[in-house]
């Protein structure tokens, strides 16, 4: 409906990432097909949440993982599937996980996996009195992570309820300023590993408003890559974006 021109000159909705349950093996191939018929043009790829911890406190995400998913053999006959339409596979994974999603970038080198959320960093249940050595142990399995040129980032997903930060627990909303300092070790370390080439920012919306409004996070994406160059700006802003999803933004 936006691109029939009928509400002005917004062009919404370039591209669509859908699921598609991985575990049907190869026959994940036919469910591609049908929705690349159905997106007409704007199918790119999938997103699948093998969030799961050992930390019964943790919540296991909706698709119900079991321990070790990515390294599934039916699972990965259905990834497989991919590669052979040009697809991409976003990877919603916490971060004591990582390991497996560098294994499963190794094993499919031709797919390009986005990994959401900063690599899901954990910092509640059993591990809300382990923030340094949390955020260390994800340092360490974000470097190795880089080293998979298939791999790019989603730079956002901070404002979750996830144990780090409790702005939306706090009487009045935080201002941009103080989520770019509070997300600011996360972000820099993302942009320096993999660089503003292979990282994007991402609102999480509407997830992420239980922490702050849409315009004053992207405030605080703008005050973060401030000290950036102008072609570093546009990676992290669109051009990253627009690369890993095969977005045309001449035409948007």
């Amino acid at each position: 409906m936006s691109a029939s021109g009928i509400y002005g000159d917004l062009r919404a909705c370039a591209a669509i990432v859908s699921h598609v349950d991985l575990r049907l093996g190869a026959r994940a191939g036919a469910v591609f097909d049908a929705q690349i018929a159905a997106g007409n043009g704007r199918f790119v790829g999938i997103r699948y949440q093998t969030g799961l911890d050992k930390d019964p406190g943790i919540r296991a995400t909706r698709t119900n993982p079991t321990p070790g998913l990515m390294a599934d053999k039916t699972w990965r006959e259905g990834f497989a599937e991919l590669a052979r339409r040009n697809l991409t596979f976003d990877a919603w994974a916490y971060h004591p996980q990582l390991a497996e999603v560098g294994d499963l970038a190794a094993a499919f080198p031709g797919t390009s996996i986005v990994l959401d959320h900063v690599g899901g960093p954990l910092g509640y249940a059993s591990y809300a009195s382990r923030h340094d050595e949390v955020f260390t142990t994800w340092k360490k399995s974000m470097t190795e992570l880089a080293r998979r040129p298939n791999i790019s980032v989603k730079v956002g997903g901070l404002g979750m309820a996830m144990g780090w930060f409790d702005f939306y627990q706090r009487p009045s909303p935080p201002s941009s300023q103080m989520l770019a300092d509070a997300f600011r070790p996360w972000v820099e370390t993302c942009i320096y590993l993999f660089g503003a080439e292979r990282c994007m920012f991402e609102s999480n919306f509407p997830v992420d408003k239980i922490t702050s409004g849409y315009g004053v996070l992207w405030n605080a994406f703008k005050r973060l890559a401030a000290k950036a160059s102008a072609g570093e700006k546009t990676a992290l802003f669109s051009g990253t974006a627009a690369r890993v999803y095969r977005l045309d933004l001449a035409t948007r």
